[in-house]
């Protein structure tokens, strides 16, 4: 069970887990309200860019630099925090959770931001989930431009929750952290609501994308490429359905027709990592709708194919 929640006296202590263009854009607004910031990644010469002149941030809120961040290559650097932020990739969830672990106290609130399903389920292979939280970023538009430097387009909501559900007095104090630190914040009681709604959404539009090569704004002016992104999200809403998420909506291709009308020109983070020749996060988006079809007996024929055409994409990039 978790302890009783006692908020922190002083500015929180917050490390940010994997700087990347989202991780990056949550510390630089941390920063600018006060907190103690650390951030922590694998990528060298971004950590000693920001060590060397701070971490920039241009786009929707404006054009600074940040210079009051700390950066490290690893967890066990940055120390004990009051809460951790994992904002990798689906991928890196279980490596950031196991370094977590190992330096995190019984105070330690763990809040985890991906895209697709499954990170409580990484954590849980490295540490007791009682002071873990989820969380679900929508329009943020991100990306890196060099190291050090991060450009967003905007900047819609994080929604938060507890990862076995519920209201609390601390998921209303990190609600409070973000809202304070400049962002549209909401804390949830049913957090993997929210989670599947996104879910559902990057289905249609992720894999698609990347295999057709084709922005949001391209795969729906195409009907032939719109049929399959519709044919995906459907068949991750029954799955959905089947593992009884209450969705907020029932006509799912409305739901999604809308979602993909508000950002024509963007590029979904699958064909953002092809751009860059690295792989995506194919296993946690598209990937696992196939995997839970067939635990349900679903059949799921459109994520099948635009699976396999992601991944014959990325095998070149080994």
């Amino acid at each position: 069970m978790p302890i009783v929640f006692e908020p922190p006296e002083t500015p929180p202590k917050i490390v940010v887990v994997g700087a990347g263009a989202m991780g990056s854009i949550y510390a630089v607004f941390f920063a600018e309200a006060g907190y103690r910031v650390s951030v922590v990644d694998v990528w060298a010469e971004h950590i000693s860019a920001i060590t060397k002149a701070g971490l920039r941030l241009e786009g929707a809120s404006g054009d600074r630099v940040v210079t009051n961040i700390q950066a490290f290559g690893t967890v066990e650097e940055a120390g004990p925090s009051d809460l951790f932020v994992i904002a990798t990739k689906a991928n890196g969830v279980g490596q950031a959770a196991a370094s977590i672990a190992k330096v995190m106290t019984p105070k330690s609130l763990v809040l985890t931001i991906q895209n697709g399903l499954g990170a409580g389920d990484r954590i849980a292979q490295h540490m007791i989930t009682d002071n873990v939280l989820l969380g679900v970023a929508e329009g943020f538009g991100a990306s890196i431009k060099a190291p050090g430097h991060i450009h967003h387009n905007a900047m819609r909501l994080i929604r938060i929750g507890e990862l076995h559900g519920g209201s609390t007095s601390r998921l209303e104090w990190v609600e409070m952290i973000w809202q304070n630190a400049g962002f549209s914040a909401q804390a949830f009681a049913d957090i993997h609501q929210l989670i599947w709604e996104k879910f559902i959404c990057n289905v249609m539009c992720s894999a698609p994308c990347a295999a057709f090569e084709c922005t949001i704004g391209e795969l729906f002016a195409d009907q032939d490429r719109r049929k399959v992104a519709l044919g995906c999200l459907i068949e991750a809403y029954q799955i959905g359905i089947a593992k009884g998420i209450h969705f907020s909506f029932d006509d799912v291709v409305a739901y999604g027709s809308k979602f993909a009308e508000l950002m024509p020109n963007a590029n979904p983070s699958m064909r953002l990592d092809h751009f860059a020749g690295k792989k995506s996060e194919i296993d946690a988006i598209n990937g696992i709708v196939p995997v839970l079809g067939k635990e349900l007996g679903i059949a799921t024929p459109h994520n099948d194919k635009v699976v396999a055409l992601v991944r014959a994409k990325e095998a070149a990039f080994e």
